[in-house]
């Protein structure tokens, strides 16, 4: 039984680098892992498309690489996927063009057009071909707004029947602050309540006092109802993650992100997952606290008041990562990782949830 795979590894299959994993399963069973292939180089922009892999063995083998979103020889990334009810996969994710730069859109110097918007398709047999992409930049962006990102990593449906994709933004600077370090990070959420036809924005969280600096944010709906978001805190305030809740379904937030200093990492993005039984909140991160490097899933039987460490994978480099139930007895983990740079494979590990309770 093979328990860790290597779906994606740079400078195959076209593209010189993979980042930003995403992962679901479908009503079916089948595995869906998504990330930004980037086609010339591992920068951040460029020609990035969001490609796929499929497994319907649990992630023991994967089939071919497909495109899933592309735009032309621009981005197309961040992809945030998520498994309705009705066995639809949306795929939400932003698009620029190449030459946006993050430290240009951070200035004020990338006209709307070029810069991050917001686009929806959806796929209705498994994941083997996707609608064309719609676009909903003007229901989920605010003028002025200019860095914009979805989650990394999965999106989800409430048992409400909600739509909800963390997401983040950064705001004009102010006073004498012009540069690109003048990055106020601020987190949002975007809901639907009708499977994606519609969208509209949920909470804000613009705090600009530097304590908190709300960045990329991963969210799971406890079994008491109330959704739990962590983000990356890139700030001076304890540890380098943040979270929040919220009882109205992301609407708004319960109180602002706080400091969560019982989670150690570096500053990076990371994934939670609510199992339902046994109930256990999962997070998933590099657990280094100045590296990106020791990937560790990390259990809470408290909603994310307190942590205590359940699954080592390795002390090799590792990033961004995604977590999905596979089924019973099964986490799956999808992952950056390498034995010399976290940024050579994307690599998916089975964890026995026996060893996470």
């Amino acid at each position: 039984m093979t328990d860790v795979t290597v779906p994606f590894r740079a400078g195959h299959e076209g593209y010189a680098s993979f980042r930003i994993p995403a992962v679901v399963i479908t009503r079916a069973g089948t595995l869906l892992a998504f990330c930004e292939g980037r086609a010339e180089s591992a920068a951040d922009h460029g020609h990035i498309d969001i490609v796929l892999k499929r497994s319907t063995d649990g992630g023991r083998t994967w089939g071919p690489l497909k495109v899933a979103a592309n735009n032309g020889r621009n981005l197309a990334g961040n992809p945030a996927p998520v498994v309705l009810d009705t066995g639809r996969v949306l795929l939400v994710h932003v698009r620029a063009a190449a030459t946006a730069t993050e430290d240009a859109i951070l200035r004020g110097r990338i006209k709307d057009a070029d810069g991050r918007r917001v686009w929806v398709q959806h796929s209705d047999d498994d994941g083997v071909t996707w609608s064309p992409p719609k676009e909903i930049t003007r229901q989920v962006k605010k003028p002025g707004w200019r860095w914009y990102a979805t989650t990394p990593g999965h999106a989800l449906q409430l048992t409400s029947g909600r739509v909800l994709v963390p997401a983040n933004h950064t705001l004009p600077p102010t006073g004498t602050d012009t540069g690109a370090e003048a990055r106020y990070n601020s987190g949002h959420c975007l809901l639907s309540d009708d499977r994606g036809e519609s969208w509209y924005l949920g909470y804000l969280d613009e705090n600009t006092d530097g304590y908190v600096n709300v960045n990329e944010t991963t969210a799971a709906e406890l079994l008491d109802g109330r959704v739990y978001f962590n983000t990356r805190n890139d700030s001076p305030s304890p540890g380098n993650r943040a979270d929040a809740h919220s009882r109205d379904g992301g609407k708004t937030l319960v109180k602002p992100f706080r400091p969560q200093a019982g989670l150690t990492a570096p500053v990076c993005e990371a994934s939670v997952l609510q199992l339902r039984d046994p109930d256990l909140l999962l997070f998933s991160a590099p657990a280094d606290p100045a590296a990106r490097a020791l990937m560790t899933i990390r259990a809470s039987t408290d909603g994310g008041t307190t942590w205590r460490p359940a699954f080592t994978v390795d002390g090799l480099p590792a990033a961004y990562s995604d977590l999905v139930r596979v089924d019973r007895d099964t986490v799956g983990l999808l992952y950056e990782t390498g034995d010399f740079s976290a940024y050579s494979t994307i690599t998916f590990r089975r964890v026995p949830v026996r060893r996470l309770t």
